[in-house]
């Protein structure tokens, strides 16, 4: 059935809107740019079209009544809605840019296999990603939104959304058949273990780890070193030892089977990934749509 055989009139629709979030004829006719008499014809007509009262008058003021309370509330959102759809078309125009910042890692391992996702739905819009291991500050306006690792209130940016981590130990399949028992290995350090350096200790080095596990073991003297936690997990995959596994970061190569997980032992991370925008930030209809996708997604 087609929509406009039942749908009232939009014009009537903004008023009504207008008047319930105004609780005024007058205020509505302000904003909307008409008469008094305007806005209160076009609510009488649509009280007619959908047979039931939508304000009560009083002798200075306006009631919405409860069904009127619903109809306004939903109008609300779709308006919000269409605006932004329409504001998004406008952007596209004016070839708005969304610049994100993240660490090479994050980046690498988690929003690039689901950019897809966001690039097939908003195929013109025009993303910039700047990856980077140290912090980025939200205040030299480089990006519009990040995702930071650590334990928020941050000084610089709000955060809008924030998802846990586990860390575990990860090697390749090849690998953990030849280690056996990881509990004793560890006690006799004789793992092959694989470490990055970094000079942010909320990532955990592997002393760090096996601490906050409880594991007691002989100091653990990593056999490889890499700059980049990309090429840990690299180097993990290949069977050259073992690394510790973000959980958030290596999900794809657990369900891939490049990876599995060593043993039981387990910890929740102190820190968070947090999806951050400037506390002062001008309006950007691309950037909002981004940061409402890139949340939704991180915290499935």
């Amino acid at each position: 059935m087609p929509i406009r055989k039942n749908f009232p009139s939009l014009n009537a629709l903004l008023v009504l809107e207008a008047a319930a979030r105004h609780r005024s004829f007058t205020a509505a006719a302000v904003e909307l740019g008409v008469t008094q008499a305007a806005v209160s014809r076009q609510v009488a007509l649509l009280e007619e079209e959908l047979d039931t009262p939508l304000f009560a008058r009083k002798h200075r003021s306006i009631e919405p009544t409860p069904p009127c309370e619903l109809l306004a509330s939903s109008l609300a959102m779709s308006f919000a809605n269409i605006a932004q759809s329409v504001e998004m078309v406008r952007s596209t125009k004016r070839q708005e840019t969304v610049t994100i910042g993240a660490t090479l890692a994050f980046t690498t391992f988690w929003l690039l296999p689901r950019m897809g996702e966001f690039r097939k739905r908003y195929p013109a819009a025009q993303i910039r990603l700047v990856s980077q291991d140290s912090r980025i500050n939200l205040n030299s306006g480089e990006v519009d939104v990040l995702v930071r690792f650590g334990v928020p209130p941050f000084d610089d940016g709000e955060v809008v959304a924030s998802r846990a981590d586990e860390v575990f130990p990860v090697c390749s399949a090849e690998h953990a058949l030849r280690v056996g028992e990881p509990g004793t290995m560890f006690r006799d350090g004789e793992l092959e273990l694989i470490e990055q350096d970094v000079p942010d200790r909320s990532w955990y080095s592997w002393q760090d780890w096996l601490g906050r596990a409880g594991i007691a073991a002989a100091s653990p003297q990593p056999k490889l070193r890499f700059s980049h936690y990309t090429e840990v997990l690299q180097a993990a995959r290949a069977g050259h030892g073992v690394a510790l596994g973000w959980g958030v970061l290596v999900q794809s190569y657990l369900e891939d089977g490049s990876l599995v997980r060593l043993g039981d032992a387990v910890i929740t991370a102190e820190g968070r990934y947090n999806v951050v925008v400037p506390t002062r930030r001008k309006p950007h209809p691309l950037r909002d749509i981004f940061v409402e996708w890139l949340a939704g997604s991180l915290c499935k």
